[in-house]
């Protein structure tokens, strides 16, 4: 005999809200997917390739779990199966207990991410530039996307790898030294011809960067910073959320439990 009375509204509940979980879930995965096959997400430039690589597996698994762990809790709940219910409360609590712990250690290295932040966009601009193709691609996204030009400004590109690789094999002569240097075309503001913007990205070396109308001048360092503060904010209220209904969900499959197994004592 099927459950009845609150216990009904209860099932409803904790069908609809994994109902949630799933749609969360298969986001998670097309979000990690999507991540791994596109080398320029920003994100990327706060990580080294193998610990993003590692992190994007770890993400697109969890998103797996969340997929499984809603496929119980919609056939336990439809079935009315005590097993299937317990087994969707072990996995959603031990989910709860990996979230809660990813919060923590986050909150405890917040501090931290800035400086990590404004030390991978120096490097990326210094040292990967031109060399790392996921990097140099990567690096243009966010110049175009923010506006911006090097790590604190268009001058960065003068001791940048993007410069020596094409100059000669450094010389102690005077006379040998390089009197220019470039600065990636993507450093050009929108709509402007080619040859201007070509012509705009070949300065003088050493020279104090002088305004222009055709390059952006501001670095990307502190707008990137401020872009992922601001993520990170979204993000928390978001897991606040989600960690809250887990909870709830918690809660109600336990409660649908005991009422299943009180039904089934009833019956015999």
């Amino acid at each position: 005999m099927a459950i009845k009375g609150c216990c009904s509204v209860v099932k409803y509940l904790v069908v609809l809200v994994n109902l949630l979980f799933w749609v969360v879930g298969f986001l998670i995965v097309s979000l990690a997917i999507w991540m791994l096959s596109d080398p320029t997400f920003l994100i990327s430039m706060t990580q080294n390739e193998t610990h993003y690589t590692i992190g994007l597996y770890i993400f697109l698994a969890v998103g797996g779990l969340m997929l499984v762990v809603a496929f119980l809790g919609c056939c336990g709940a439809f079935k009315e199966s005590q097993w299937m219910l317990t087994s969707f409360f072990c996995c959603l609590l031990m989910v709860l207990v990996a979230e809660l712990a990813a919060g923590a250690w986050a909150y405890q290295n917040a501090g931290k991410l800035d400086n990590v932040v404004r030390s991978a966009v120096k490097e990326a601009v210094q040292t990967q530039y031109g060399v790392i193709p996921t990097r140099t691609a990567t690096l243009d996204a966010i110049q175009k996307h923010y506006k911006c030009c090097g790590a604190e400004g268009p001058n960065d590109w003068q001791s940048s790898a993007f410069n020596n690789v094409e100059r000669p094999t450094p010389s102690i002569e005077i006379s040998n030294q390089p009197t220019s240097y470039k600065v990636p075309e993507t450093c050009c503001v929108s709509n402007i011809p080619p040859e201007e913007c070509k012509k705009a990205t070949h300065m003088e070396f050493l020279a104090s960067f002088k305004k222009s109308s055709h390059l952006f001048v501001d670095g990307c360092m502190e707008k990137l910073v401020k872009a992922v503060q601001d993520n990170i904010k979204l993000i928390c209220y978001v897991g606040a959320a989600i960690v809250g209904i887990e909870l709830l969900t918690l809660i109600l499959s336990l409660l649908l439990c005991c009422a299943i197994r009180r039904n089934d004592n009833y019956k015999h």
